[in-house]
């Protein structure tokens, strides 16, 4: 199925690997012309060289930490006028509530939060003005079932959902959708390291860990980026524009609840 939006514009925040890698390389897929984000010049070099390669559009690379103003500039700078946004970010590392401290605390909201916020009200006016856009954030499945070890996650990203929820109500009319992706379990980069984590604090081997990943999941298996990138696409198609305002869950038929 064609989705419409080969010709668009994309700026993809932290898109040099993981889950944001396989978003971009979904919507090049497409034929959109993508901004790849990240802060190792290497990765977000090759990946731009990459997309350019196999699909034959246009990759502009930023690099830098997408929590910060100058950034921000920058990728406005590479694509004054994005059609499609994903919002996107490395989590926090497992901590214990109690070792939390205010500053622990003000970090995580604004590089959770408060900055992929401050980046939508930068976009978001000529979305509507030109009657087209598509922002969708990177979220967490721990949003509908935290866990006290990730608190620093999901207490903002929870945050961040409701204010987009909210800006969601106004922005359809104008044909902008805002979704949240709450992926879980994805065989990324990122569950590597809570493998190793997970190795050192139950003295187990790395195999046995990942082997209680992938029992932690019904489908009995890890997600696929492939998978969780074409969602993506499908989410910031024309054909997704009655779609908006929805948490959107991907981990394998785990979650135990119905809503």
């Amino acid at each position: 199925m064609a989705l419409g939006i080969s010709g668009r514009s994309a700026i993809l925040i932290a898109s040099s690997r993981g889950l944001g890698r396989a978003c971009a390389e979904s919507l090049a897929r497409e034929g959109v012309h993508v901004v790849i984000n990240g802060r190792t010049e290497a990765d977000v070099l090759r990946t731009c060289d990459e997309l350019r390669d196999a699909y034959g559009i246009t990759a502009s690379p930023v690099v830098g930490d997408a929590t910060t103003p100058d950034v921000h500039d920058a990728l406005l700078a590479a694509c004054p006028q994005p059609d499609i946004v994903l919002l996107n970010g490395e989590g926090p590392p497992p901590t214990a509530f109690g070792d939390i401290d205010a500053a622990r605390w003000a970090d995580a909201l604004q590089r959770t939060m408060v900055s992929p916020l401050l980046f939508v009200q930068r976009v978001i006016d000529g979305m509507q003005q030109r009657r087209f856009g598509r922002i969708v954030a990177i979220s967490s499945a721990m949003v509908k079932s935290p866990n006290p070890l990730m608190s620093m996650s999901h207490g903002p990203r929870l945050g961040l959902a409701g204010v987009l929820k909210g800006l969601s109500k106004s922005a359809v009319a104008h044909n902008v959708t805002i979704n949240t992706i709450l992926p879980e379990r994805f065989d990324t980069g990122r569950q590597q390291q809570m493998a190793q984590l997970v190795m050192r604090f139950k003295g187990i081997s790395y195999e046995e860990a990942r082997a209680e990943q992938v029992a932690s999941i019904k489908a009995g298996r890890l997600g696929r980026p492939g998978e969780f990138g074409d969602t993506f696409a499908f989410v910031c198609s024309a054909q997704a524009g009655y779609m908006s305002g929805q948490s959107i869950q991907l981990d394998g038929g785990s979650y135990e609840g119905v809503f």
